[in-house]
């Protein structure tokens, strides 16, 4: 089950990649050089939605497909966008810094940092390396990171963007930071300084609509989430739970 922004992410790059298939010399206008961005500044951000080749495009579909309904579902649509482009951003100032005159196509940067926040928030999550190898989500970003500083030393396939996905990396450490500071402050202008005090227990009106989560119509990984925390509550009783595990329960059961 894809989510919004997901599903219209993975149309705009399909429908860009055959249009560049069609029109590689209009395409190329839109094509990153980092040492161009003064007089194509657009490129920054329109390179994210083109791809050198079938592969290419197939990984990174398969990747956002399978990692961003996830962390969509819990960053909600808006942080989910700003997420994704800031990494996106952030791979193309690290290509600008250390790769400027190499020609950089892909949503590779901006789907590392949908990678890196699916590893913050399920590091546990066993993913599938082509489909066959058992790791475990945050043990992939890490040795996403070390393929990536590899690459970059030219120790491993030097046609690929390795300082943008490290830079997709670090834009998705920022963001999360960002977030995570936020959520901090607003507890303590609330006046809740511990990450558990979330205020007086809900009535049973709201308890009774989590409780009706649709778990059947949810992915896997957030299902587990959701059962971890209504296990909470049935054991411990609502007034247990954080501010943002009720914030998580709040999402699910509005739709």
């Amino acid at each position: 089950m894809t989510t919004r922004w997901v599903r219209l992410l993975l149309v705009a790059n399909i429908l860009a990649y055959f249009w560049q298939q069609q029109l590689p010399q209009q395409a190329s206008a839109f094509v990153l050089v980092p040492a161009l961005l003064p007089v194509r500044p657009w490129t920054a951000f329109t390179y994210m939605f083109l791809h050198a080749d079938f592969g290419h495009i197939l990984f990174n579909m398969l990747s956002l497909f399978f990692f961003g309904p996830q962390v969509e579902d819990r960053l909600g649509g808006r942080r989910f966008l700003i997420l994704y482009f800031i990494s996106g951003l952030t791979g193309a100032a690290a290509s600008a810094v250390f790769t400027p005159y190499v020609r950089i196509v892909g949503a590779s940067a901006a789907i590392f940092g949908v990678m890196l926040a699916f590893a913050r928030f399920w590091p546990h999550a066993q993913v599938l390396i082509w489909g066959i190898i058992p790791v475990r989500a945050r043990v992939l970003v890490v040795i996403m990171t070390v393929l990536a500083l590899l690459g970059g030393a030219r120790l491993l396939e030097p046609n690929v963007a390795h300082f943008a996905h490290l830079g997709g990396f670090l834009g998705g450490w920022l963001v999360l930071r960002v977030y995570a500071a936020r959520q901090l402050d607003a507890r303590v202008r609330a006046g809740f300084p511990a990450p558990a005090a979330a205020g007086p227990a809900p009535n049973a009106e709201t308890t009774e609509k989590w409780k009706r989560i649709a778990l059947d119509q949810l992915h896997p990984v957030n299902r587990e989430e959701v059962e971890r925390v209504l296990a909470k509550l049935t054991a411990l009783g609502a007034a247990s739970l954080t501010a943002e595990e009720r914030a998580f329960l709040d999402r699910f059961s509005a739709t």
